[in-house]
């Protein structure tokens, strides 16, 4: 199937008992057991079965099987935001400690995560000067557990290389963990160029209403956990919480996804509730067309600001000048993304009066919305970053971040317009005194 059929149809029909159309909400926290022998099997992790909703659920189920065949994966695990599936993704290869070697350009939560947070749980995040494949191969030695990379960044814009990096990752014996969040499925496939794990903070352009948090870990099926055994002990010995049970041998190609669920969610419990899944399956259907209208909006914006005076710069890779625009036309079939920034003649004064001067679009910290959104990363997303780590994640002073919406573009593009003119003229009347 198509991904436009995959986005409505996958994962579920209607259930046998009143043959419901749209996925039905299991608003349940447990599940009854046939039997003791049904529930031993069912904790046992040798029966297939829901116990308890922190582990699993009929209604989370349904959109773990839609992002799963969406992304071309064997599994899929949603959790309560895509914050909780970096976590979960990180240390369900680095638990025993080790390094994650990371591009630079990230999210700047996602950068306090690696640089912060997990060294203080013994994995350390090691940031590469720019994501060239030749810069990141540098960093990696006998205890990195995973190449990380967002496969478009944010806010920077930048493309990754992913075959590249995927190629980089493989001869040293470890998977590529790539954020898709900002490119989804609809524009790239990771896998296909051989990204091993995929993760999505639904909350975005998947669910695409800005109504409902939510993560997803996808698991491509494809890294051979037990080929490197030393490496990942988790995968290849037994687990004493789960009397030995070994992952790589119950569940082969499935292991990183189980072991993630019945390891990290299990305990831990990010659990994303049935009705934020079912509000996320909603945003689902409708991916494919709202990516094509998103691509589109943001293609006409950027080229209008781009012939616009008053603007500085803009980092749109869809621009045969940008030195991604190749791999734009690799990955993304040419359609750049509708998440992109750009700086106005004046700095980041003139930036901050054009920010506060929108009207139709809004002012957050979110992305992949209906609407358009706005956002100044240096003083929210990015805030807790160095003025030097900023830098090398895309971020200047008076950058402004778009994340262009579905709305009609002449409407945006007048919001745009009448905010640039205010910027401008507070700048000449400051230049006059």
């Amino acid at each position: 199937m198509r991904n436009e059929t995959i986005a409505i149809h996958a994962g579920y029909e209607p259930e046998a008992t009143t043959h419901a159309v749209a996925v039905p909400i299991y608003q349940t926290a447990a599940y009854a057991f046939d039997s003791a022998d049904h529930g031993a099997a069912l904790f046992n992790l040798e029966a297939e079965g829901f116990r308890y909703s922190r582990i699993a659920n009929p209604t989370s189920a349904v959109l773990e099987k839609r992002i799963a065949q969406l992304e071309g994966g064997v599994g899929a695990l949603a959790v309560a935001t895509g914050q909780a599936a970096l976590h979960f993704a990180f240390v369900n290869v680095a638990d025993h400690g080790g390094n994650i070697v990371s591009v630079p350009q990230l999210y700047g939560t996602t950068h306090t995560l690696l640089s912060h947070i997990l060294p203080r749980q013994g994995i350390i995040g090691r940031f590469a000067e720019s994501d060239r494949p030749d810069a990141i191969e540098k960093l990696i030695d006998e205890n990195t557990r995973a190449v990380f990379a967002e496969t478009i960044g944010n806010p920077a814009g930048n493309v990754c290389d992913i075959e590249a990096l995927a190629r980089i990752a493989h001869a040293h014996g470890v998977p590529l963990i790539v954020d898709n969040t900002v490119a989804t499925p609809i524009l790239l496939k990771p896998f296909d160029y051989g990204a091993d794990i995929a993760v999505h903070s639904l909350t975005k352009f998947l669910g695409g209403h800005g109504t409902t948090l939510g993560g997803a870990i996808v698991d491509s099926g494809n890294f051979p956990w037990a080929k490197y055994a030393d490496r990942f002990p988790a995968y290849n010995k037994p687990d004493a919480s789960y009397h030995g049970l070994v992952y790589a041998e119950r569940f082969g190609r499935t292991a990183y996804i189980e072991r993630a669920r019945s390891v990290y969610q299990r305990t831990m419990g990010s659990v994303l509730s049935p009705f934020n899944a079912f509000l996320l399956l909603q945003g689902v259907e409708t991916v494919a067309l709202r990516m094509e209208r998103h691509v589109e909006n943001a293609r006409k914006v950027a080229e209008f600001l781009r012939e616009d005076s008053r603007v500085a710069w803009v980092n749109y890779t869809g621009f045969p000048d940008s030195p991604y625009y190749p791999l734009v036309q690799k990955y993304l079939d040419g359609n750049a993304s509708s998440l992109f920034t750009f700086g106005i003649k004046g700095g980041m004064e003139a930036g901050k009066t054009f920010y506060d001067a929108l009207k139709l679009i809004t002012r957050l910290v979110n992305i992949g919305d209906a609407k358009s959104l706005a956002c100044h990363p240096a003083s929210t997303t990015h805030r807790q970053m160095s003025a030097e780590q900023q830098r090398l994640a895309g971020v200047l002073p008076e950058t402004i971040r778009l994340s262009i919406g579905i709305e009609h573009v002449s409407d945006i593009i007048e919001d745009i317009d009448q905010a640039l003119e205010k910027a401008c003229r507070s700048a000449r009347l400051e230049a006059a005194e």
